[in-house]
């Protein structure tokens, strides 16, 4: 009797791709070929990802999941202010990318245009960008509710590139252990938060507000 046929994980699925794109130094032709050199169907492909370009988006979302999950395992971290959050998790995503290192690489090199190499990180960025929302506090919101939203995005956006930035610099590291990317990650959330430190710009609102009114009440 023929040995039943193990059924193909999401998991696996992601494994294999990886293990191909190192082993090849390049992605699949197609889904088909895909599939068939690895010994499983094209519909148990579909079963998860939509396109070849789908699964290399996931594999960079799973990255930042599995950051997540490392996160919360440690019962402390619920209580670490916004800055403390963030530091933790770069130190800890930069870990799960330096035992990936290899494949983050080659994969980011695949194609000779830096922008559609890029492309695979639309689901991180979206991920990370719910991120920095969740862990916002009122330390850093302005007082203004109509400002609040601009700012918001303001945050994302700039904590997005700032991740950007952080990444080029830890796949130019040379040093031992990548300690310069911890001493470049250290400076630069220090320095970010320093920024973001609104009780000056709320000061200036406020001065704005006033000055709004002596202007407009002192022609009345």
């Amino acid at each position: 009797m023929a040995a039943k046929k193990k059924v193909i994980s999401k998991e696996d699925i992601v494994s294999i791709y990886m293990n191909e794109v190192l082993e090849k130094g390049q992605k699949p032709k197609s889904v088909y070929h895909f599939a068939k050199e690895n010994d499983f169907t094209e519909a148990e492909f579909y079963a998860f990802f939509g396109t070849l370009e789908g699964l290399e988006k996931e594999i960079f979302r799973l990255f930042f999941a599995n950051t997540v999950d490392l996160l919360q395992k440690n019962t402390d971290y619920s209580e670490y202010d916004m800055k403390n959050k963030m530091l933790s998790f770069y130190f800890t995503f930069f870990e799960v990318l330096t035992a990936n290192r290899s494949y983050v690489l080659q994969s980011l090199k695949l194609d000779r245009n830096p922008l559609k190499n890029l492309v695979q990180l639309t689901l991180l960025r979206d991920s990370f960008k719910e991120y920095v929302s969740e862990i916002l506090t009122d330390d850093y919101r302005l007082e203004q509710e109509k400002l609040q939203k601009f700012q918001e995005k303001a945050i994302q956006e700039s904590a997005w590139l700032q991740l950007m930035m952080t990444i080029k610099f830890w796949i130019d590291d040379s040093s031992a252990a990548f300690e310069k990317t911890d001493i470049f990650i250290e400076k630069s959330v220090n320095a970010s938060f320093e920024l973001m430190n609104v009780a000056p710009m709320n000061h200036l609102i406020d001065l704005g507000k006033f000055l709004f009114k002596e202007k407009i009440y002192s022609k009345s």
